[in-house]
This record gives structure tokens, sequence and C-alpha cells, in this order.
């Protein structure tokens, strides 16, 4: 079993479901839960949950929260302290930041956004050219350091010692950036990219208005909504929104389009959704010949019946 640190992510005193993606996708090695700047003892239990072998409790004088550069230094730090061959974290904001600086710090390859890792041999799955193909990568370092694309890989509960000890870390803060104010998008109530569940408004949605019937439905399933550029364009929805080759890429569980035609450049940033619903009135639409399961009609009339069903 090779040692694997992973880089917990938390929200609130709740670890991220992504991360729990991320430690599955570790299932069978000997996992360092990597926790730095929040209450180990609220996440303990459900870290032992998903496989944690040990929870790595780090500190440090003062707050780090504000230092990026600073968490990359106390994180690069624990890998050598427990002497970790893989560092695996969510290709996320925070996991593309630090995981960057981390590779910078230890001299080691870095490996971004994968949908698909072998710890054993090293390798992982990519995709590229906007999903059209996906390359299997071997990494030679010798630390094996890999974000893994958020909701890729479906969480499984694998038990854990949960063994907690504590990491004190006396690195100096650098002091090359600070982070000054974190504003998050007035509309946006889930992270499109780490969302389980997204409805996205096509251009069938006619208005900006009109999102409030998305938003009721998501409601009720726990989910984020998203547009295609088209309903971007249009001016229906700002462009935080938006899903596709010049949007966000996304990886649910399901993914629901309506009004969505089902454009190339759309598919490219949700191809990898588990299962994906499509809604519109045009039979020939392209995302039919896409999805798992489609509905023949108009949003207006199938969406409020859903929500109603829900």
């Amino acid at each position: 079993m090779a040692r694997t640190g992973i880089l917990i992510e938390i929200e609130n005193n709740v670890v991220k479901e992504t991360s729990f993606g991320v430690m599955t996708a570790a299932a069978g090695q000997e996992i360092y839960a990597l926790v730095l700047g929040h209450d180990v003892s609220a996440v303990k239990n459900v870290l032992a949950e998903y496989g944690a072998t040990v929870i790595v409790n780090i500190t440090a004088p003062g707050d780090t929260s504000s230092s990026p550069d600073l968490q990359a230094q106390i994180l690069a730090a624990a890998v050598k302290e427990y002497n970790l061959e893989t560092l695996l974290g969510t290709a996320s904001t925070t996991g593309k930041d630090l995981f960057a600086r981390m590779a910078a710090i230890l001299d080691e390859p870095l490996v971004s956004d994968c949908v698909q890792i072998n710890i054993a041999d090293k390798t992982v799955k990519k995709s590229h050219f906007s999903g059209k193909t996906f390359a299997t990568l071997k990494v030679n370092g010798s630390i094996f350091l890999c974000t893994i694309r958020p909701n890729s890989i479906e969480p499984v509960p694998s038990s854990g010692a949960g063994e907690i000890v504590e990491f004190m870390s006396d690195v100096a803060d650098p002091g090359l950036i600070k982070i000054v104010e974190v504003k998050k998008d007035a509309g946006e109530k889930l992270d499109l990219t780490e969302a389980p569940v997204i409805i996205t408004g096509g251009r069938a949605i006619k208005a900006a208005e009109n999102y409030q019937m998305l938003e009721a439905c998501a409601k009720k399933l726990g989910a984020a909504v998203g547009a295609s550029r088209a309903a971007v364009d249009a001016g229906y929805a700002p462009h935080s929104m938006q899903v596709g080759q010049t949007g966000k890429t996304v990886s649910p569980r399901l993914y629901i389009a309506c009004g969505v035609s089902g454009a190339v450049q759309h598919f490219a940033g949700m191809k990898t959704s588990k299962v994906i619903v499509a809604i519109n009135e045009d039979k020939d639409a392209p995302i039919f010949s896409k999805c798992d399961y489609g509905i023949v009609g108009d949003i207006f009339d199938v969406v409020p019946v859903l929500t109603e069903k829900l």
C-alpha cells in the first residue's frame, strides 16, 4: 500500500462531497487525510468512514487562510514529514491553486483535472480536445501529484482507523500573495463544478425571469442551475452559469438539459455526467443522441410537472 495524502476540503465544518470521491480513488491505500485550518473533531468520524487511516491535524501560528503560498509551504512540509508517495486533491479552485504551488515547491510533476487514476502504476486518464478523446498518462515523479475532476469518481465508504495526529508547522509566510476578500456570485447557490445535480436552461428558456422555473425544480433536487452559451449570449443568464467549452466543465451524477439543443461546444463541458436527461420540443435536437433519457416536449409544460412530482 502506498502512503497517500488527500487534501481535504471543508466548508462550514462539513467535508465537501468531492473530497470523498478523491478518497474513494485512493481506496486500498494507506490514506493520510490532510486537514489544514479546520476543527478535526467535527470531521473525524466521516473521514474514517471513507477510509482515512490517519487524519493529520495541520496547524500553524496565526491565520493561514489569507496566504495560499503559506498553505502550500505547510502542506509540502507535511508531505515530507509523513513520507507521502502520492498526494491527491479535488480539481477545484482551491485544489488547482494549492497543488500547482506544491508541485513547484516539491519540484515534482503535477497532472490536473483527471477523470480516473491508478495509484499502483501512477497512471491517469484525462480528457482532451473538448472531450473528444481521452489520454492515459504515466507520471514519472518520485511523488505522484494529481487533482481529480469533481464528481468524476462516485464516493464509496471504506472504513479506516481514523487516528488523529498533530502536525505543527513553523514555516514562515513568504508574504507574496494575500487574499483580501472572497466574493461569491450573488446568484450562485451551489458551485456548478462541484454540484452533484445540475439543471441547465438553453435558448428555449426565452427570458431571464424564466430561470425561476428551473430554480424551483433545482431547489427540490438540491441542484445547481446552469445555462447554455446560447442562453448567456441572449442575455438570459450571466457567464458564471455557462456550461460548455467556453464556460465551466462539469461532471454531475445527474444533468438535466432543458431546451438545450446539444451543440458540440456545450456537450464538451458536460459529457462526463453520469446520467443525462434532455427535455426539448425538437425531436431532432442533437442532445437526444447524447442523452440517457429524453423527453420530447415544451420545457414550460414538462418542468413544472416534474417539479410538482418531486
